[in-house]
């Protein structure tokens, strides 16, 4: 069976962003124990199954089965080489400048909004949460209370002023 091969590119490879929280780092500890001790040798078992069905060429259950087990195999490989590069974000206390693990207030068209800044990985806007890789959360970095932020968006540009850092 042939695996399509992508051209080189610009996310062919791209490493997930090594700042995480201790949070993160646990659960992806956990479901990395989780993939090896159940997942894999359910799969392995299953390969091993199909595999006495005979012909390999032609037994479709058998190459899809193959295909699930190098799936979770790479999944395993993905998240070691994460938790190996991977920058445990400390929180910030006591803080005059934006720093990642820092939650925010600013103001912005006369609403205030707060934001708590992370890495790529675990961001969630509708919560709240940015990536410190984000227009407004690379642009907030080590600004100070009271300093004001122009951020440009995809058809303007917004103003925000900081009130807050927590």
């Amino acid at each position: 069976m042939l695996v399509p091969i992508r051209k080189p590119g610009k996310y062919t490879h791209a490493k997930p962003d090594p700042y995480i929280t201790e949070e993160k780092f646990i659960e992806l500890k956990n479901k990395l124990e989780k993939l090896k001790n159940f997942s894999r040798p359910r799969a392995a078992e299953e390969v091993k199954h199909l595999a006495l069905d005979g012909d390999f060429s032609e037994n479709h259950a058998y190459q899809m089965a193959k295909g699930r087990l190098r799936g979770i195999n790479q999944h395993i490989l993905d998240i070691e080489d994460h938790l190996k590069r991977a920058i445990i974000i400390k929180p910030q206390i006591n803080t005059d400048k934006v720093r990642l693990g820092c939650q925010v207030t600013v103001e912005t068209n006369g609403k205030i909004k707060t934001y708590l800044i992370l890495g790529s990985s675990e961001t969630d806007p509708n919560t709240g949460v940015i990536s410190h890789n984000s227009p407004l959360g690379s642009t907030l970095l080590n600004k100070k209370v009271g300093d004001t932020v122009k951020v440009n968006l995809a058809n303007k540009v917004v103003e925000y002023k900081i009130v807050e850092i927590k």
